[in-house]
């Protein structure tokens, strides 16, 4: 239920900050492009695959076996989504025409909705990576939420830093 409501407050806050107009239909189409890919990269299918090999992997080979795998397919996917990533990014218009032909007819929105897609694709990248160290973590005991609700915590740092509050990093002593 309070999913629902912080939902809904989030669309309120982005209705009053975008606006109801173009502007909003080429963020959502900008957003929706990388979000879409994630659950596939970071949540889904190769998340759910992973981690069984994983496992197996640590069960007969060791603990040199699991660093070598680990090493491979963080390369491998790494690679993947940095060249998926620059292509995105440099083809943007391309991108947004695929996923949102009818802004043809608009070229300020599909234009803004180029630059958003600039912006927004290299989500793609990170959270896959940060997806990727949850499996790992996920492998070795299953934790609840293994890396939190990330949105959860970017908007409250979002929130925090709207109200004032700045980030004090100290050096270790």
């Amino acid at each position: 239920m309070l999913s629902r409501v912080l939902g809904l407050l989030r669309d309120v806050v982005l209705a009053n900050l975008i606006g109801a107009n173009g502007n909003a239909d080429a963020f959502f189409v900008a957003f929706k492009i990388p979000n879409f890919l994630r659950r596939l990269f970071a949540e889904g299918a190769f998340a759910q695959a992973f981690v069984p090999v994983l496992a197996d992997t640590r069960e007969k080979g060791g603990q040199a076996a699991v660093r070598e795998l680990v090493d491979r397919v963080a390369g491998v996917l790494g690679g993947v989504l940095l060249l998926l990533t620059l292509i995105t990014v440099m083809a943007s218009p391309i991108v947004a025409t695929i996923f949102a032909p009818g802004f043809l007819r608009d070229p300020a929105k599909l234009a803004l909705t180029g630059d958003l897609i600039k912006l927004t694709f290299p989500y793609l990248l990170l959270i896959s990576l940060t997806g990727f160290a949850g499996a790992i973590l996920n492998s070795y005991q299953p934790v609840c939420g293994a890396g939190a609700d990330t949105g959860a915590v970017e908007s409250l740092l979002d929130w925090s830093q709207r109200c004032g509050a700045r980030p004090t990093l100290r050096s270790p002593s």
